[in-house]
């Protein structure tokens, strides 16, 4: 089964539809890149998805050790090279509330850098993560 359609509008634009909830967005070409960097890139989804697959597992790790990690962010930086053109570096720096105990910040930390998304990007791609508690 199919986990997502993605439509080319035109443009440069694509609608991505999450198959199951019906979920949707769109993403624009970056303007670096002949687009009106109206939406995501494609490579800031990338990106992005770093980000959210990193909360997503310490969240899951959170309430097993009864932490609530609830309105923690994470700023994302892409950076691009060319010559091919790709995602050269993704950095993280993600803010999370003080009051946990240095064990469990250390379980959540090595959670987050375990991540599925992170284990599927290519090792090329230099990933800088930055954890702020408090």
């Amino acid at each position: 089964m199919s986990t997502s359609k993605v439509t080319y509008l035109g443009n440069l634009r694509t609608e991505c539809t999450h198959l199951k909830s019906g979920n949707n967005y769109i993403t624009d070409a970056p303007t670096d890149n002949n687009g009106k960097g109206e939406a995501f890139s494609p490579t800031d989804t990338i990106a992005t998805g770093l980000a959210n697959c990193m909360l997503t597992v310490m969240g899951i790790k959170a309430m097993d050790l009864g932490v609530d990690i609830t309105a923690s962010t994470a700023m994302v930086t892409k950076t691009m090279t060319s010559n091919p053109r790709r995602i050269s570096k993704i950095e993280i720096e993600l803010n999370l509330p003080g009051n946990t105990s240095d064990k469990n910040r250390k379980i959540l930390e090595n959670t987050a850098n375990s991540c599925p998304v992170h284990h599927s990007l290519h090792p090329d791609i230099e990933k800088v993560i930055q954890f702020n508690w408090g």
